[in-house]
């Protein structure tokens, strides 16, 4: 098992659910964007996106797009990335996926980043654009599977295309909430419920619920139906609302411990009476 096996086991038997939180890595810095992300772990996060910028950031919304421009605009890259992963390592031993578009890892070669992104401590990978029946083009030249494969599932994707999709992913599995981008608002948690009821038919794995989730009460509603939720527009909100501000990795881990409190389990019962948007 790796990290990302383990830490969701742990979560299950003290009766939490995980606490995603995405970054775009080197954002607004990298010495920053470190000094961001070690606060986050150490505040509670249990599983960390790494987000590796990208100049055509099509899935996400205009926060994460804004946070992709200034993350390139300081020369950030894969490599840094990979970089950036190895002195996380040294802090923390928290699950660590690498969240891409398949144009950076392409370019930097499919096989090499396999074995590049194991060597830095990364434990999965999420690629947005790359469907399964393209895929073989980037595992194919894996030499190994000790790399999860995070696989999105959209609200419009039938329970056969489900089973489709997660045959070979690895990790968990990512539920996008509603179509859209990320920071989009609008949760419907019961028909999220009934879709995680359609993907637990068809997989084992771990359901991770993300887009459009910002607020504690959101929070405590999706983890009432999913194994886990995933927050990235509303972090990067954070940075980009404090780029002057030296606080800014003390107000970012606040919220972090203000998200991780709703994902415990004596906050289920009051999820039933958050109003459904």
């Amino acid at each position: 098992m790796n990290r990302i096996d383990i830490a969701f086991e742990e979560l299950k038997k003290r009766g939490e659910k995980a606490l995603v939180g995405f970054v775009t890595a080197g954002d607004p810095d990298i010495p920053e964007s470190l000094n961001i992300v070690t606060s986050m772990c150490r505040a509670g996060l249990d599983v960390l996106e790494l987000g590796v910028p990208f100049s055509d950031p099509t899935a996400d919304g205009p926060v994460i797009q804004r946070s992709s421009a200034r993350a390139l605009s300081k020369g950030v890259s894969l490599k840094e990335v990979l970089s950036m992963t190895r002195k996380l390592r040294e802090e923390t031993q928290i699950p660590i996926i690498l969240f891409s578009y398949y144009n950076p890892i392409y370019a930097y070669g499919t096989g090499k980043f396999y074995g590049d992104a194991l060597a830095a401590g990364a434990d999965g990978v999420l690629v947005v654009d790359l469907p399964p029946e393209e895929s073989e083009e980037m595992t194919g030249r894996w030499s190994g599977s000790d790399l999860a494969l995070i696989r999105l599932i959209a609200p419009t994707t039938s329970e056969e295309r489900m089973s489709k999709i997660t045959e070979d992913a690895s990790g968990f599995i990512y539920l996008v909430s509603k179509t859209g981008v990320t920071g989009s608002s609008g949760l419907k948690t019961e028909s999220i419920g009934l879709q995680i009821d359609s993907l637990r038919r068809v997989t084992y794995l771990p359901v991770c619920v993300g887009f459009g989730i910002s607020t504690v009460n959101d929070v405590a509603a999706i983890a009432s139906v999913a194994d886990g939720v995933v927050i990235g527009s509303a972090f990067e909100r954070i940075i980009e609302d404090n780029l002057d501000n030296p606080d800014m990795a003390l107000i970012i881990a606040d919220q972090v411990r203000k998200y991780k409190a709703a994902t415990l389990k004596n906050y289920h019962g009051i999820a039933q009476n958050f109003t459904k948007l």
